[in-house]
């Protein structure tokens, strides 16, 4: 039988969908279970959206399109993005389409980065998954960079000092931030780029799919700190602020990068769907009540479960900057009904109690002195954030008398 690569067998997964398989199997036998994995908004697509979708259908708008995406698309997220970011001079030729964000992790590390050469890249931890996946599957070495609790999980800067080396060729960067929901600040994004000065070799992948959900103030990107704008790579979309994950349209810009990660979609996906692009410029260039009305909800949200978490035995939860995550310590939670962590904890809330979430080790090894955390994505109804955290509650009650 042949072998598989040693890459492929090193490429990692995605646990939110791990763990929804787990609970679809559970939910076939019948038990009933409320879910907190999957991060993405539980409502449709804009109605605009879908009717310019629809359209685009039934205007014969079926097949391939310049691997950069449709010059409509491209002019107006170059528009949306620069205006997003305090004016940037983003022009449409600087910015890339593709088939979601999520393969612009790849090819920034692939453009940024020489296969077994010992090149360098940081990322955070916690953080997507992906972002270690791909970077040993790029044949990179990946650098996590610690985020604490006690900065609302960002990192400190003087850490990130010490782990450049001349062999560091990509940071990256994600505010707000999956899967705490921790917001970099200005000053903090300042911090950073005074650092990446004195590295002139460091590219910067800015993941910032979660811009528009930012609830502290305006959001700001480090490519508008002076001097990091043409070594940023900005990464954008239309999954988290239009209700369009599946749609699949990410938009990523930067002005000397934008032909390479071109090439990289024809050599991959040839292009985004164009039905899929028309609908995006659709949801650029249309109203933005339902986005508004989407983040005022989120925001609504976050209060209603950071509240409630933080009336629960042995939990406490940080108030996130962005996003739809929380991320609460269950250190002592798990000590109280004898778990050894906080993956125990989970799979015991879910097969005791019929809540699903994530721990903290589906997203990078444990910071050390952290303890033990999981993942809520608060993207479902109040109903079920108040139901679900009810029976958590009542999980830890009942099994903390059951230790003791």
């Amino acid at each position: 039988m042949p072998a598989i690569s040693r890459r492929a067998s090193s490429l990692g997964t995605e646990n939110a969908f791990v763990v929804l398989a787990e609970v679809n199997a559970l939910a076939r036998t019948g038990k009933d279970i409320i879910s907190f994995c999957i991060g993405q908004p539980d409502f449709p697509a804009p109605v605009n959206v879908q009717e310019a979708a629809i359209r685009a259908i039934r205007g014969g708008k079926h097949g391939y399109t310049p691997s950069a995406g449709i010059d409509e698309l491209r002019a107006a997220a170059a528009k949306y993005l620069g205006a997003m970011r305090g004016g940037l001079p983003i022009r449409p030729e600087d910015v890339v389409v593709g088939a979601g964000a999520k393969p612009f992790i790849a090819y920034a590390i692939l453009s940024s980065t020489d296969h077994g050469a010992g090149d360098e890249v940081i990322y955070p931890n916690p953080g997507f998954p992906i972002y270690e996946s791909q970077i040993v599957a790029c044949g990179a070495k990946p650098v996590p960079i610690h985020l604490h609790e006690a900065r609302d999980f960002s990192f400190d800067p003087a850490e990130l000092e010490r782990r450049i080396t001349p062999k560091t060729k990509l940071l990256i960067l994600n505010y707000p931030h999956n899967p705490t929901g921790g917001l970099l600040s200005r000053k903090e994004l300042e911090q950073i780029a005074a650092i990446l000065a004195k590295h002139p070799q460091v590219w910067v992948y800015a993941d910032e799919i979660y811009s528009r959900l930012a609830y502290s103030g305006e959001f700001f990107s480090i490519a508008q700190v002076p001097g990091m704008y043409e070594r940023t790579i900005i990464s954008d979309g239309a999954s988290k602020t239009w209700a369009m994950t599946g749609w699949r349209i990410g938009f990523t810009s930067n002005p000397l990068l934008a032909p390479v990660l071109t090439r990289w979609i024809t050599n991959t996906d040839s292009c985004a769907s164009q039905i899929s692009q028309w609908a995006a410029l659709e949801a650029i260039e249309g109203p933005q009540d339902a986005a508004a009305m989407m983040k005022a909800s989120f925001l609504e949200r976050r209060d209603l479960i950071v509240g409630l978490l933080n009336k629960v035995p042995g939990v406490s939860c940080r108030l996130p900057g962005g996003a739809f995550y929380a991320w609460p310590n269950v250190t002592e939670a798990c000590r109280m009904i004898g778990a050894p962590d906080s993956e125990e904890f989970r799979k015991r809330l879910l097969n005791e109690a019929g809540v699903a979430l994530l721990a903290d080790i589906h997203f990078g090894s444990r910071v050390p002195g952290e303890g033990q955390h999981v993942r809520f994505s608060y993207a479902a109804s109040k109903e079920m954030i108040e139901k679900g955290v009810a029976r958590m509650a009542e999980f830890i009650r009942t099994n903390t008398r059951k230790a003791a």
